[in-house]
């Protein structure tokens, strides 16, 4: 059983795309573009920490400063975790995709979609997804960029993360919606314990395949916010009320004048240094 004081012992910063809708969902929302681009730029930098060192990317695909950058995430939210350092230690990326055609999504670059035998069938899988989100009236979303140090990796601190995507898609309007998972580190097994399932298309389940790129066995799961494992609902509940209480940063603000629906706009340059990140509690985190 997990005890509620070292569930929430971590930090958490939620980081909000330009074009999200916030200020009736978060209690508080500060819009700063130089602290969302400086957290961003670390969750950036810690993907590509640990992902080199699993030989799942090589050093040509980071950037100059070592940061290995999603096409997506300008426009995603972000999920992070910090450590009592003031470090980032884990990060998620949650990028809704609801008018994104096939091609467009991180699965349709998976080695299953080039497989002659399962490439038909993962994209009828997945446009299964979109259709029930289309009917249900929800959202369809991706998971990934799911980073952790080797200090939360397969901690409980982990299966938070994962129950805080359950939460942050409810409190978006729900979503279903797909992840491509390694089997390193036990990733997938922590977002099945949650509740993600396998991708199913005529009766036949995907099976976990073994990807070129990032060099090691993947699954491709699917997820239904509404549907989180009973054994941890109560927890996505409390993580829920967690996020709805945070503050957000987001880069921009959508209409201008939103500071007056509570909106905080752009302080001064954010207290801290390129070696160590040294927060405003108050302010900026839970």
């Amino acid at each position: 059983m997990l005890g509620s004081g070292e569930f929430w012992s971590a930090r958490t910063i939620l980081l909000a795309p330009p074009t999200a809708s916030l200020s009736e969902t978060f209690q508080s929302v500060q819009v700063d573009r130089l602290q969302h681009g400086w957290f961003l730029a670390e969750v950036q930098r810690l993907r590509g920490r640990v992902y080199l060192y699993d030989g799942a990317i090589e050093t040509r695909q980071l950037s100059s400063d070592g940061r290995f950058i999603h096409p997506r995430d300008e426009t995603s939210w972000h999920l992070l975790v910090i450590n009592q350092f003031g470090q980032v230690s884990g990060c998620m990326r949650y990028s809704l995709a609801d008018e994104a055609p096939f091609h467009h999504l991180d699965v349709a670059r998976s080695a299953l979609a080039c497989s002659d035998k399962w490439g038909t069938r993962l994209r009828e899988a997945v446009e299964a997804k979109k259709a029930d989100a289309q009917r249900r009236e929800i959202s369809y979303a991706e998971l990934g960029g799911w980073a952790l140090t080797e200090e939360i990796r397969g901690s409980r601190q982990a299966l938070r993360m994962a129950m805080n995507v359950y939460a942050l898609a409810q409190l978006l309007g729900g979503a279903v919606g797909t992840t491509t998972a390694t089997t390193r580190h036990r990733s997938s097994t922590i977002l099945k314990k949650v509740g993600g399932t396998g991708l199913v298309s005529d009766g036949l389940e995907l099976p976990p395949y073994y990807d070129p790129q990032y060099k090691c066995e993947m699954e491709i799961l699917g997820f239904d916010s509404h549907l989180p494992n009973p054994k941890y609902k109560v927890w996505v509940e409390e993580s829920r009320k967690h996020l709805a209480n945070l503050t957000v940063i987001c880069a921009e603000s959508v209409y201008p004048g939103l500071e007056y629906l509570g909106v905080s706009a752009a302080g001064p340059v954010p207290r801290y240094s390129r070696q160590r990140l040294t927060l405003d509690h108050n302010q900026m985190i839970d």
